[in-house]
């Protein structure tokens, strides 16, 4: 099949459109994964275990289960019991929801990192528990793992044509019902993989200079301890 550029002219505002869907999904979902996730991470090293072994099973449950399947039971499933998501809506949590506990785990690798003179020397000082996770701890757990959270950005951009299939008009979903509408598929197709790449790349060379810049500060952390 010959390649068509006046094809590609007419669909490109449609597929700009859904990669916007695409970027704002990821975001989104990114921004609830990080905060969801030093959630689970917090709850899961309390003392009471009426909040760390209900927080633990939830995680292991969400990362033993497949994406997919999330995305089914909250937009098909939910409005069962009278719980109606918009697909966007839906695909942002699913997305955020499954990526947390992933995060979690790399947010609990920083804090375990966190020598334990500071949590002493915080204890010295009559901090508050609160006290001690905002001023002493998080601080130094956060910075050397940023890096590894935004790994996880460029993982999930990649799970996003999965939202298409509880109707998001995302990049994939948009390309493939151009392709179906108008029997053409090569250009449609080639142009996802395209604009995946493009962005793709551009948070790889994100990911780098945050490895540089925080990377650099998580080695002299443990240096100077």
């Amino acid at each position: 099949m010959d390649w068509d550029w006046q094809f590609v002219w007419e669909i490109l505002p449609t597929l700009l459109e859904g990669a916007k869907i695409t970027v704002i999904a990821t975001l989104l979902g990114y921004l609830l994964a990080v905060a969801l996730g030093l959630v689970f991470a917090i709850l899961r090293r309390s003392h009471n275990r009426l909040l760390s072994r209900p927080t633990a099973g939830v995680v292991e449950f969400v990362r033993g289960t497949p994406l997919l399947v999330q995305l089914y039971f909250l937009f098909y499933i939910l409005p069962e019991v009278g719980i109606t998501l918009a697909p966007l809506v839906a695909g942002v949590i699913g997305l955020g929801l499954h990526y947390a506990t992933y995060t979690s785990e790399v947010y609990r690798a920083g804090i375990d990192n966190v020598p334990r003179g500071q949590w002493e020397a915080a204890k010295a000082c009559n901090l508050t528990t609160r006290q001690t996770w905002r001023h002493v701890v998080l601080p130094q757990a956060i910075m050397p793992v940023i890096p590894a959270l935004a790994n996880y950005l460029i993982a999930m951009f990649k799970e996003t044509p999965l939202l298409s299939a509880i109707t998001v008009l995302e990049l994939m979903n948009q390309a493939r019902s151009i392709a179906n509408y108008n029997y053409r598929y090569v250009e449609p197709i080639t142009l996802v993989g395209v604009f995946f790449l493009v962005i793709s790349l551009i948070a790889v060379m994100g990911v780098k200079y945050l490895e540089r810049r925080f990377g650099s500060h998580g080695k002299r952390g443990r240096a100077a301890t």
